[in-house]
């Protein structure tokens, strides 16, 4: 009780969250009355990312800057509008597509918004589509960043929950797909009604130049994805080839990339890692203390009187996950959520822990577009100059099928299995 008071109360006075963690087990170490405890901490947390899949991490941030830096999605946006531009609100289908070519290479949705929000709201807005509409879009299609490969949230997870990381990233393809699936179809009822503007119908000309034009961008994800699901590689290996390929592309197809950039890029992707692994360091600890204090047998108990079979959990399960994610980042939310909830699920319920995966992280990705923060509409906002609970309540129907969808993962394993073998 001590520890959880501690943890709140330091985190509502502003305090990060990988802070509150590492506090929060000083806390416990200190009242349980057994100081040797101590000893154990520091090796807790340099264990907690003594993992080789971790490395995939700095990796995938760093594709990211490379390919903005180097044209990369410009192209990928001309490509999406070649095949599905011409279509009654062909600049939406356009943004949801494209936000999916470039998910299979980011990986991290906050990104995606702040990239997609600066190419397609502007041209949106000046094709005749409303500007609060176009930024919620957008940060709706930067949803699918962590759900399909690579995704760092995944990355996080697999090590969190000691499962393989292909497996994972594997588990994302189908549910990812499946999301631009149904936002495809809102789009298509919210054109009908709404009227939405045809795009320009590009001639078979034009439209070859374009596909030739971006096709060696589609190396990109095609060496990530494709290396991994081939058994060629593992995640942290495509993502360093992915990198190479990356600065090759931008360097000698698009000349929009000088190595000379690579030096800041690096920086940033390593301010960036640094933070998601201290927080996975934090995490480590804070799990440490928790099962020692066996809290998740306590939690277990209490979820047992409510759910009776895994369905009804998983569906407590996503309420849970949601009220968390609307105040609190992906990254952080599988730290604090995961080490509880995970061995309950696979335990208790006999869950498969990558359904698991699946599920949480798409609740937690779904709570960056929930009141009351909504860290990607913010990005969004921040980017287009529009309001974070305008851009909610526009894009409302995008929300209710996430939850559709998220009430399928949690009924139908295979959803989430079905590539996995």
């Amino acid at each position: 009780m001590l520890t959880a008071t501690a943890f709140i109360a330091i985190m509502l006075v502003g305090v990060p969250i990988g802070m509150c963690l590492c506090i929060g087990a000083i806390v416990f170490i200190a009242a349980s009355g057994n100081p040797l405890l101590f000893q154990n901490y520091p090796l807790q947390m340099f264990g907690g990312v003594d993992s080789y899949g971790l490395i995939a991490i700095p990796l995938f941030i760093l594709i990211g800057e490379i390919m903005n830096g180097g044209g990369i999605t410009r192209r990928i946006v001309d490509l999406a509008m070649a095949f599905v531009g011409s279509l009654r609100g062909g600049l939406a289908y356009v943004n949801i597509l494209a936000n999916m070519f470039v998910a299979s290479i980011l990986g991290s949705a906050t990104a995606q918004v702040a990239i997609m929000a600066q190419i397609m709201v502007p041209e949106m807005e000046r094709k005749g589509y409303d500007r609060t509409f176009a930024a919620g879009l957008t940060a709706y299609g930067g949803m699918l960043g962590p759900i399909i490969p690579p995704s760092v949230m995944f990355v996080v997870y697999s090590v969190l929950a000691q499962i393989s990381v292909s497996d994972m990233l594997i588990a994302g393809i189908v549910p990812g797909l499946i999301l631009t699936v149904m936002f495809f179809l809102v789009i298509a009822a919210m054109g009908f009604v709404y009227h939405y503007p045809k795009g320009d119908v590009q001639t078979l000309r034009e439209r070859t130049r374009t596909v030739l034009n971006a096709a060696p961008t589609l190396l990109i994800p095609i060496v990530i994805v494709g290396s991994i699901l081939g058994g060629l590689a593992n995640p942290t290996e495509a993502a360093a080839v992915g990198s190479l390929a990356a600065a090759l592309i931008g360097r000698y197809w698009t000349r929009e990339f000088s190595f000379a950039q690579l030096p800041a890029l690096m920086l940033r992707a390593g301010i960036y890692s640094s933070i998601v692994l201290f927080l996975v360091a934090a995490a480590a600890v804070f799990s440490w203390v928790l099962v020692y204090g066996t809290v998740p047998q306590a939690v277990a108990a209490s979820i047992q009187s409510i759910a009776k079979d895994p369905v009804t959990f998983m569906l407590l399960t996503n309420v849970i996950l949601l009220v968390i994610g609307t105040v609190i980042d992906g990254v952080p939310g599988l730290i604090m959520t995961v080490p509880i909830m995970l061995p309950i699920a696979t335990d208790v319920y006999h869950i498969d822990p990558r359904q698991f995966g699946v599920v949480v992280v798409v609740n937690l990705v779904l709570g960056l577009l929930s009141p009351p923060v909504g860290l990607c509409f913010f990005v969004a906002a921040a980017v287009t100059g529009t309001k974070p609970g305008k851009m909610f309540i526009v894009t409302l129907p995008f929300f209710a099928v996430s939850c559709i969808l998220l009430i399928l993962l949690s009924i139908h394993p295979w959803l989430s299995l079905a590539l996995v073998k």
